[in-house]
């Protein structure tokens, strides 16, 4: 009898970028061509190295992050792809998403993906206004973006997501709310939308010099108008910060959320197999010499398995099934955590719908309970007496 498969994830990070934005706290940084070159080679063999410990596994997403792996040429995406098909078990119908950022492609790079087999973009938009883009150290224009966008509908890309940020500096809730409406006008719609609060992190420009920001109200306020015009434009809220059209939620990211396997390649590239997580090395020249790879590996416990199924559930809209954590666990969600869903059911920061039978139900967060969340997320720590 054949043996199935487990699913896999791929990542693989392409730390190159034209210049660092004020906020970016990425592994990632501008690079000469030299450089570029050698680490593709590194990451193809380390991809080749690694792939033997994954032959009870098939890949159902590959994912180009950065930095912006547009900058690579589109034949070393290609050659990574096909190595990456060459060593490891692909499923047929795989998402191959690659993230790209305006005036760093051109039809010609855009075709050359589709026909390498990429089905899906992420374009860091990040606002529709020039001086906040301005603002954030961006190197695009609006108008760079709209250029790319349209070349990559007329390359035959319809699966696209938008990056977009708020709380950024001089916005205001018009000039926002003008980005959300810009957005929507694009013909067509974009499939996906990524709309994430700026959160100032150490080591960047932002956290030397923070430059003035909207309030906590105004935050609040932009949170709030996010989901209301994207819904009422058609887009299901499946997690805190993201946003979909019906069947187009990013299967990817997905993973990360419900703690599948995933395994990450290129320099800080992060992995959890079989509840172990590890990393790469941040070092360039380090990774670029050929040596053993991997770091801080973590065999994580059951406490922490449980909080990071939780933590990482509830910022999905569909919730948590209690069958599931029972299941995964071998015990209910109220005996790890007695009392605290029904405080924030309470509250209304958290909804319960029963299931069919007793313990069948499912748990997640409100709209309230969203726009909090970092509250309820607190209550869902272990002390080692809990489990």
């Amino acid at each position: 009898m054949k043996i199935k498969k487990k699913p896999l994830s791929i990542y693989i990070h392409i730390p190159f970028c034209v210049r660092k934005c004020l906020y970016c706290d990425f592994l990632s940084g501008p690079a000469g061509d030299e450089t570029k070159s050698r680490y593709v080679e590194q990451l193809l063999e380390e991809i080749r190295r690694e792939s033997v410990k994954y032959d009870s596994y098939e890949v159902h997403t590959v994912f180009f992050g950065g930095g912006t792996p547009s900058l690579l040429p589109a034949f070393a995406i290609e050659r990574i792809l096909k190595t990456v098909a060459s060593v490891f078990c692909m499923k047929k119908e795989c998402e191959i998403s690659i993230e790209v950022n305006p005036g760093t492609v051109t039809e010609e790079k855009l075709m050359a993906y589709r026909e390498m087999g990429i089905n899906r973009l992420s374009i860091g938009l990040q606002s529709a206004d020039n001086e906040e883009l301005r603002l954030l150290g961006r190197i695009h224009t609006y108008e760079d973006f709209l250029m790319t966008y349209k070349i990559a509908i007329k390359s035959g890309f319809n699966n696209i997501n938008i990056d977009l940020m708020s709380a950024i500096p001089a916005q205001t809730l018009q000039s926002y709310q003008e980005t959300l409406n810009k957005v929507l006008s694009l013909n067509p719609q974009p499939a996906h939308i990524s709309a994430y609060s700026l959160i100032i992190e150490e080591g960047t420009p932002f956290y030397d010099h923070t430059p003035s920001l909207p309030d906590e109200e105004t935050e609040r306020e932009l949170y709030k108008i996010t989901n209301d015009i994207l819904s009422e434009a058609g887009y299901q809220r499946y997690e805190i910060s993201n946003y979909a059209k019906s069947g187009y939620q990013c299967a990817h990211n997905k993973v990360y959320w419900k703690r599948g396997d995933y395994v990450g390649f290129g320099i800080g590239a992060a992995s959890l197999i079989d509840n172990v997580r590890f990393k790469n090395i941040e070092n360039m020249e380090s990774y670029l010499s050929g040596r053993d790879v991997r770091e801080d590996v973590q065999t994580l416990s059951v406490e922490e398995q449980m909080e990071e199924y939780m933590f990482l559930g509830l910022r999905l809209t569909e919730g948590i099934q209690e069958e599931d954590f029972k299941a995964t666990f071998g015990r209910t969600i109220e005996e790890i955590y007695p009392g605290v869903v029904e405080k924030f059911v309470k509250q209304g920061l958290l909804s319960y719908k029963p299931g069919d039978k007793p313990g069948a139900g499912c748990i997640a967060l409100t709209d309230y309970g969203l726009d909090v969340s970092n509250v309820v997320m607190a209550e869902f720590l272990l002390s080692d007496e809990s489990v």
